[in-house]
């Protein structure tokens, strides 16, 4: 594996063990695509694996806490840089934009 490549069959086979290890040992509701965005987001944002070993060994080293932990942080995040508007189902629907007028 000279290129990495999130898409191979080998590397998608692994998540997916891994995915149904934790969900049958910890039962979350971790998905396929909250493991690639950890992935992908914490543990290799800087540096891809070089290899299909250390790929394979970097996601079954994932804990099911380093995955909610990273989710938490990015939900926190991307509510941050979110308009408020976006949040007005949570807040009862109240119109911001209709009040500053």
């Amino acid at each position: 594996m000279n290129e990495f490549d999130i898409l191979d069959g080998q590397i998608q086979l692994t998540l997916l063990l891994h995915l149904h290890k934790l969900q049958r040992e910890f039962s979350y509701s971790i998905t396929f695509d909250n493991l690639v965005d950890t992935l992908m987001g914490s543990i290799w944002k800087k540096r891809l694996p070089k290899s299909l070993h250390e790929a394979v060994n970097d996601i079954l080293s994932l804990s099911a806490d380093q995955v909610i932990r990273f989710l938490s942080t990015k939900a926190i995040i991307d509510g941050y840089k979110a308009d408020l508007s976006e949040f007005n189902d949570l807040i009862g629907g109240c119109n911001y934009e209709q009040e500053e007028q």
